[in-house]
């Protein structure tokens, strides 16, 4: 901070002239001050104004329209934030002046509202440079705010002026009587027939209607030809009405705000008085209360205006507009690349070289990239660093195939990959450089190879560095891999219905499931668990792109008793969704807006970047998609769970990070409430690549991370990790008891890695529970053992099974020590379970990493001592 203060311009207005401008001020009331009512004017400036944050005191939001350009508001150092100014009145606003000091916006938006609350853009860009931007734009509202989504340093937003330009105008008192909608041109989401067209509804003809296909959602919407203020719209249902929609209004048809909202709808004529302006209306349709489509008679729009705005400035952050999505040309945020066969090569390279060099070590940092390739083929060297995912947008990988490489290396920590977190590789084919017949994955945890191929019999891929450091991973599903699978170093990994040539070597705990390929199953020398088939699961949903260009999710089927890949030599079982059925999320975007977005029947697609969530995001419809790219980061403020699920069948959450706040979080994640008790077998909740952290980048804090009450939910690779190392580190600063507590029954966890939690690391109470592979480091900093007990037990287990449990089953477990602060603490045993025959583990390990530090037993009072004599203690079964 003292650094940038020097540089800072500091102008004083002379004290005479600033007391008699306030003595001037003081005798005038504020209602007395006349608004302009002809030609535009500087319209903002004394005006009330609220902002999301200051920086401090001394920068106030008052201070950008004060009319000094020697004063300025700065707000907290991160995104998103807004500031705001209150007109007064509604008024049309033709100018808006933002004077930015040197922290600025790359990205922001300009908004309007009648009320505060609902926002339409009027302007937005991503690649702003900052200094005096001018900018003409066309909407109305009383309440104008730069929402700043991005920011050009690491310092906040500050703008020495927020300068509005407009008129009031006249200012109507009533609600007009004519349809402004007779006639004008309207369109709509689909017809059931040509025989049912969208212009039947403005045609004034209450014989002839408007129908949609038989499907949720549905929209139609008519275009006025000019802004105007909407006082009353008026819907003539035929039968095949509408039990939940949103009138909606936009200046331009894109961005929308919603100014009348139902769930209740009983059809018939409807007469609806709102508020609100602009050039376009149209009725969103989310639950229809029939098999058909959606029929409307009529649709009426009246102008003129019908309320009184508020008369003080709202006090709560607003809400931004649900917004539709154009599945052939979306919007997928600052930090998307999408690149096609005709983007030059060294295009391509260029961009990867870049992103590569700013997050090769930026494990901590807030920055998120996705890259992706449309169908077709490449040549490019992918260097994968922190929070970077690749993928391809074809329906199987090899719709994409990259010459070149696909890769993750260690350089940067000498070879040492243990610290390879956070990245992925999705749904594209490899095809190595001539001579080259070595990729190397050198990862960790939370690094997916997941839908690939890597071509080429003679080719291997390395899952260590090569030579150097050890690696500590890891995990590959629904892959064919041509070659050999090398895992050198790797202490642990887990390979689920994939493909491969052939596998070799092993250290600690290597798991196979449902895999081609894979080694004889031999325990523990070497450590490999084979497990033929894998009882149920659904891989990943994945965007892509069809042949007419649009985009889509795809949702594979649930799957049983199944080996080898989805894709290879067959077509993928599934469903797919039109991206136009999402609502894509960007930085900056709220929790009321996502929220908003989920209750209108949307999908969620996260782009890349950190979110901040002050509310719950609530998902409760069943088969919801929610799908992240570039690891997007949902961080829990004020104490808030991140995202519940409802007890419903079918939600799949995909390819999120939570992380903690620094306020404590009860829990980051719910499925299900407390006592959910539906079974879900048919069509369960499944998570994919759903990662936690709590500390690191900041000081967070969270009691339980994941609970899951619902029965029947799938985990397909999850990391729950309490930091270890980083910012916001301590046992009495980054507080967090328990990572996953499962009530529900039969719940399945492929792939579990759960780490450095302060209690119970895993906690199990809900019967016909399964693991294949669970992975774990015990907490590093006890202070000593006396901080570390469990009554009268020395530490916790990492795996606790409940005592009332009567079947639970778990394969290829191991748990870890590394006591560093205190080497002498002892941990009683690594997983604690009830002794019953339906309680049953195979194949564990303990091990005390450089024997830091001891482990006493394996399984309850069974199995050796790991310490510094003997590091590694094996178990083949419990009981």
């Amino acid at each position: 901070m003292t650094s940038r203060t020097l540089f800072r311009r500091i102008r004083r207005r002379p004290l005479v002239i600033a007391v008699v401008a306030a003595a001037v001020l003081a005798l005038i009331p504020i209602g007395a001050i006349p608004f302009a009512s002809a030609a535009p004017a500087l319209i903002s400036q004394g005006r009330p104004v609220t902002a999301s944050s200051s920086e401090s005191a001394a920068y106030p939001a008052t201070a950008a329209v004060d009319g000094d350009q020697g004063t300025r508001w700065a707000s907290a150092f991160s995104d998103p934030q807004w500031i705001q100014v209150d007109l007064g009145a509604t008024a049309t606003i033709s100018q808006v002046t933002l004077r930015w000091e040197a922290a600025y916006a790359t990205a922001y938006q300009i908004q309007t509202s009648t009320n505060g609350t609902t926002w339409t853009n009027v302007y937005a860009t991503t690649t702003s440079t900052g200094g005096t931007q001018t900018l003409d734009v066309t909407g109305s509202g009383r309440y104008v705010r730069m929402n700043g989504t991005a920011r050009a340093t690491a310092w906040g937003y500050s703008l020495w002026e927020f300068e509005v330009v407009g008129d009031f105008g006249a200012q109507p008192n009533a609600c007009g009587t004519a349809n402004a909608a007779a006639g004008r041109p309207a369109t709509a989401s689909s017809t059931e027939s040509a025989a049912y067209p969208a212009s039947a509804a403005v045609d004034g003809n209450t014989g002839t209607r408007w129908a949609s296909a038989f499907s949720d959602p549905q929209w139609i919407q008519v275009d006025l030809g000019a802004s105007q203020s909407i006082c009353q719209v008026v819907l003539q249902w035929e039968a095949a009405y509408a039990t939940a929609y949103q009138i909606q209004t936009s200046a331009n048809g894109t961005s929308w705000t919603t100014v009348h909202s139902t769930t209740t709808s009983t059809g018939g004529t409807q007469t609806l008085d709102v508020s609100g302006s602009g050039r376009y209306v149209r009725v969103n349709g989310t639950a229809r209360a029939t098999a058909w489509g959606y029929s409307l008679w009529e649709l009426q729009v009246r102008t003129g205006t019908t309320s009184t705005p508020p008369t003080t400035p709202p006090t709560t952050p607003p809400t931004d507009p649900v917004e539709p999505t154009d599945p052939h040309n979306p919007n997928l945020g600052p930090n998307t690349y999408v690149f096609d066969p005709s983007t030059p090569t060294s295009t391509i390279q260029s961009r990867l070289n870049t992103i590569f060099a700013q997050q090769e070590t930026a494990q901590f940092a807030p920055n998120r990239y996705a890259v992706l390739f449309k169908p077709g083929n490449y040549t490019a060297d992918v260097n994968l660093g922190f929070f970077t995912q690749v993928a391809g947008l074809g329906m199987s990988p090899d719709d994409v195939n990259l010459n070149g490489h696909v890769r993750v290396e260690a350089f940067w920590m000498g070879g040492n990959a243990t610290q390879n977190f956070w990245r992925a590789a999705e749904n594209l084919s490899v095809t190595l450089p001539a001579g080259t017949i070595v990729e190397r994955w050198a990862v960790s945890q939370a690094a997916p190879y997941r839908r690939m191929h890597l071509r080429g019999a003679g080719n291997q891929i390395q899952l260590w560095n090569g030579g150097d450091g050890w690696s500590s991973g890891g995990f590959m599903a629904d892959t064919k891999v041509d070659g050999q699978v090398v895992s050198g170093s790797q202490q642990q990994w887990y390979s689920r219905n994939s493909e491969f040539g052939s596998w070799n070597g092993g250290v600690w705990n290597m798991v196979f499931q449902g895999v081609s390929g894979a080694p004889a199953a031999s325990y523990p020398n070497p450590p490999h668990t084979v497990v033929g088939t894998t009882p149920v699961v659904r891989e990943k949903p994945f965007l892509y792109v069809d042949g007419t260009g649009e985009y889509r999710v795809f949702v594979p089927a649930l799957r049983t008793n199944s080996s080898g890949t989805t894709w290879f030599n067959k077509t993928p079982a599934g469903s797919s969704i039109s991206l136009s059925q999402f609502y894509v999320v960007r930085p900056g975007t709220t929790a009321a807006t996502i929220n908003n977005a989920l209750a209108a029947g949307r999908h969620l697609l996260f782009t890349p970047g950190v979110y901040q969530i002050d509310q719950t995001i609530r998902v409760t419809r069943p088969d919801t998609v929610v799908l992240g790219l570039g690891l997007a980061t949902l961080q829990a403020n004020n104490g808030v769970t991140a995202m519940s699920v409802a007890d419903v069948d079918g939600v799949k959450v995909a390819g999120l990070m939570f992380e903690a706040g620094t306020t404590n979080s009860p829990v980051l994640m719910e499925v299900g409430p407390a006592g959910s008790s539906a079974s879900h077998a048919a069509n369960p909740t499944s998570l994919h690549d759903v990662f936690f952290r709590i500390g690191g980048a900041i000081a967070g804090k969270a009691t339980n991370t994941l609970t899951v009450n619902s029965d029947n939910v799938i985990g397909d690779h999850m990391w729950l990790w309490r930091g270890d190392h980083g910012d916001g580190i301590g046992w009495n600063v980054n507080t967090a008891d328990t990572g996953l507590t499962v009530n529900g029954d039969n719940v399945t966890m492929y792939g579990l890695f759960v780490e450095h939690y302060q209690k119970y690391e895993v906690v199990w109470n809900g019967n016909g529970g399964r693991t294949y592979f669970f992975q774990n480091e015990k907490p590093y900093d006890p202070p000593n053992q006396a901080a570390w007990m469990n009554g009268g037990t020395r530490g916790y287990a990492a795996y606790k099974v409940a005592n009332g449990v009567t079947s639970h089953e778990a394969w290829g477990v191991g748990s870890y020590c590394y006591f560093n602060v205190d080497p002498t603490v002892v941990n009683e045993r690594s997983f604690e379970v009830p002794d019953t025959p339906g309680v049953r583990f195979h194949n564990l390990v303990t091990v005390s990493l450089g024997g830091v530090g001891t482990i006493n037993r394996i399984v309850n009072n069974t199995g050796g001592t790991a310490n510094t004599a003997t590091q590694r203690q094996t178990l083949n079964n419990y009981p």
